[in-house]
């Protein structure tokens, strides 16, 4: 009579398909996990990395220029902002402030203003178009009033780093530019959530700045952005996307790229500085306002930054899953090292060129934070679009 198979054998066949499903599933996210690594150190190198050694134009620049700020409710930031702008050292400028629809003194101290400098002009609104975006429909009046064919346009709560800033964001306008894109840090101020907010700007001004760089341009800050008054009507204004909340600086880089030559200043003497959230809420409406406007760039460039932004969310959820399934942690274990060691000191090398500071300590909690958080951001712009300006 034939014996049955021992309780071993029985367990071993019960449980076989099921252990074979288990280590499919953790090869599949091993090679998941490796190729993530290989994407970003393929950013890293090929994008990032030429950044940390780019040197600003040094030709310089003597046309006149017009500086524009388009302001609402922005009395405190405009007293310090102003004397600052005032104060620069350039040959021939204008200063154009458009006062859009502010109830507290600005039109008081502007008109004060406009008394003692001849170089100082002011717009004013009182009511904007109900189908237009307010921010947008204050720039372009103020594009429009502006005497000379190069813009400069900042925010009311930004501060040029020196006397040079214009004359320096200036110089990027070499072989035929008609767009600058310059970079804007914010404050450095106690807490997690400023180092938070920094690194955020950092790396975004990483990816736009790099991109650019090498030719793919797709968006700039508004906070620190020069064009032409001719690359500016050449590409209808904000036309195309004069009803959507934000877009006034990337989505306008967006449409010039398809037919202007961009460049880039980045030396701190053409950089303004920007004053941060201080609660995390607003930094979040401030985030999802950002974001709900990427869905707008170019099919290449959402598919390009795409990437890169996934490959680093993929690399943390796996990472997670992986520890928590305890198995092959010495692969996981060299993977994240590669990672590390490789894509972090390039950051590093970025943001000393761009005289931005970062924790090298912090940086892996800040990273890992960064893009959870942005994946989280991203489903919320998806089931909630309410946005507002102010």
């Amino acid at each position: 009579m034939a014996r049955g198979g021992s309780a071993s054998e029985i367990t071993h066949t019960t449980f076989q398909p099921l252990i074979e499903t288990y280590n499919l599933i953790t090869t599949v996210l091993l090679v998941l996990l490796a190729l993530c690594v290989l994407v970003q150190l393929y950013f890293s190198f090929f994008y990032f990395l030429p950044l940390s050694k780019y040197e600003d134009p040094e030709s310089r620049a003597e046309w006149p220029v017009s500086v524009v700020v388009a302001a609402h409710d922005e009395l405190e930031n405009l007293v310090e902002l102003l004397p600052i702008l005032l104060d620069q050292e350039y040959p021939e400028f204008e200063i154009i402030v458009v006062n859009d629809r502010s109830e507290d003194d600005t039109e008081f101290y502007l008109y004060e203003l406009e008394k003692q400098f001849p170089n100082f002009r002011v717009v004013t609104i009182k009511k904007t178009p109900e189908y237009l975006n307010p921010k947008k429909y204050a720039l372009a009046l103020g594009i429009r009033a502006a005497k000379y064919e190069h813009l400069l346009l900042t925010d009311a709560d930004c501060r040029p780093l020196s006397k040079n800033w214009i004359e320096k964001m200036q110089s990027g306008y070499k072989s035929g530019s008609e767009v600058v894109l310059g970079y804007s840090p914010y404050a450095q101020l106690k807490g997690f959530l400023n180092q938070l907010v920094r690194y955020e700007t950092l790396l975004t001004g990483i990816q736009y700045l790099s991109h650019a760089n090498k030719g793919n341009a797709y968006m700039g800050v508004g906070r620190n952005l020069s064009y032409t008054k001719g690359c500016f009507f050449k590409n209808k204004g904000f036309a195309s996307h004069i009803k959507t909340i934000g877009g006034d600086d990337d989505l306008f880089v967006r449409d010039a790229a398809n037919n202007s030559s961009i460049s880039i200043v980045i030396d701190k003497e053409g950089q303004t500085v920007s004053i941060p959230k201080k609660t995390f809420r607003e930094w979040i409406v401030q985030k999802r306002r950002h974001m709900s406007v990427g869905g707008r760039y170019k099919a290449s460039d959402r598919r390009r930054i795409g990437i890169f932004v996934v490959s680093n969310i993929l690399f943390y959820i796996i990472s997670i899953i992986i520890l928590v399934l305890n198995t092959h942690l010495a692969i996981l274990g060299a993977l994240v090292g590669v990672r590390y060691l490789s894509v972090f000191p390039v950051y590093m090398l970025v943001a000393r060129r761009l005289n931005d500071t970062i924790s090298l300590l912090m940086l892996p909690l800040l990273d890992v934070v960064y893009f959870l958080n942005y994946l989280f951001l991203g489903i919320s712009v998806i089931l909630f679009k309410k946005f507002r300006w102010k």
